[in-house]
């Protein structure tokens, strides 16, 4: 038997209110979430053009980031996994 792909990664997850403003409601894998949460930073040029490690929240994603005006890439996916149930 092959082996899966990692179950946990792909497994649908529900999508908080303030997230679900950001890349639509869920539920959806983790993995489809932060391809739609950069969809959403490079459509609306969030990215720090200095310091590109650095995402440049808008009020949509300062209520994701729990009040954060500035996180860095490794700091969204942990503040997002709050977001996901």
């Amino acid at each position: 038997m092959a082996p899966k792909a990692n179950s946990a990664f792909m497994k649908p997850m529900n999508v908080s209110a303030e997230l679900a403003a950001v890349v639509g409601k869920g539920p959806m894998p983790r993995s489809e979430v932060v391809k739609k949460l950069w969809v959403y930073i490079k459509k609306n040029d969030l990215q720090d053009p200095k310091n590109k490690r650095n995402i440049n929240g808008d009020a949509a994603l300062v209520a994701v980031f729990g009040g954060k005006k500035v996180v860095n890439m490794f700091e969204m996916t942990k503040l997002v996994s709050k977001h996901l149930s």
